[in-house]
């Protein structure tokens, strides 16, 4: 009696578990782009291909969705060559002609700019990111997209809101969709709904040939990354509290928070009459909430 055949079982389990996130993947991607009318008929959509995981599981994701889509997109690939010392100019175009997509590299010194300007051991990010937005509008325009992808996912999103609300004293985030900077452009964030893991684990699988960033990406104390540690450590402390955080963004009272360019706070009049904007003296926490207070209501 033959032994039974580990390797091909173990094959199987990875096959089936490859498979199982490919369709989470394609489900939480096609679902953003439904949610907020990413992608319309006739659109073409520009790709931003930086060469790491995220980008690369866009494009990916986006390959399939389009050839499952009820209605006709381009894909055009773009990727900014920003001259880095060491950058592997041949990767991109290499694996992007195997893949039979359409693609623009566009070569841009700004390494040698951002590198002059700031000083050694302060954050880049900031005039990195305003010179490749230039650029990528640029290039948008000539190349007649309609859209502009970003590989942005939702632990971007959360750490984007967690920045902005510890240190800009705003409650803000990034946005699924926008207009761009210049008026002229739509920026799309298929992957809104996706996580981070989830992505590496693709990347993983479909063995994406993968270029690290050695600019801004390689900084090891920028706020950013503070931000992620900060929501992996919830992650792993209290499961769920990430997922609900991210819901919340989309369950938004203006007339319980305090921007009265949200809500007309002045015109609030006692009417006699039940009110969706009112409440009941105290918002009701979750009982099962860390450091929840339970409050006794009185009866009436």
């Amino acid at each position: 009696m033959n032994a039974p055949d580990r390797t091909s079982g173990a094959a199987r389990r990875a096959a089936y578990e490859a498979n199982k996130l490919q369709k989470r993947l394609l489900r939480l991607t096609g679902q953003a782009i439904a949610d907020f009318n990413m992608i319309e008929a006739g659109d073409r959509v520009m790709v931003c291909l930086s060469g790491g995981k995220d980008s690369y599981g866009l494009l990916d994701l986006l390959l399939v969705l389009r050839s499952r889509a009820p209605v006709p997109f381009e894909l055009i690939a773009v990727n900014l060559d920003q001259k880095q010392p060491g950058f592997p100019a041949h990767v991109l175009p290499e694996y992007l002609r195997a893949r039979g997509v359409p693609f623009h590299i566009e070569t841009q010194d700004t390494y040698s700019i951002v590198t002059r300007v700031i000083a050694p051991g302060k954050t880049m990010c900031s005039l990195c990111s305003r010179l490749r937005r230039g650029i990528l509008y640029r290039v948008a325009s000539e190349l007649g997209a309609t859209k502009i992808a970003l590989g942005h996912h939702r632990d971007d999103i959360l750490a984007t809101f967690f920045l902005n609300l510890f240190y800009g004293g705003k409650l803000k985030a990034m946005p699924p969709k926008l207009v761009s900077d210049d008026g002229r452009h739509i920026v799309i964030r298929p992957l809104a709904y996706v996580k981070e893991d989830d992505l590496a684990a693709y990347a993983r699988i479909k063995g994406f040939p993968i270029i690290p960033c050695n600019l801004c990406g390689s900084q090891p104390n920028l706020q950013r990354q503070q931000m992620r540690r900060m929501l992996a450590d919830w992650e792993k402390r209290f499961p769920g509290r990430v997922e609900n955080t991210f819901r919340a963004l989309a369950r938004v009272v203006p007339s319980h928070l305090m921007d009265s360019s949200l809500f007309d706070f002045k015109a609030v009049r006692a009417t006699g009459a039940p009110c969706a904007d009112g409440d009941i003296a105290f918002d009701e926490q979750p009982e099962d909430a860390p450091g929840a207070v339970q409050l006794v209501r009185f009866a009436d």
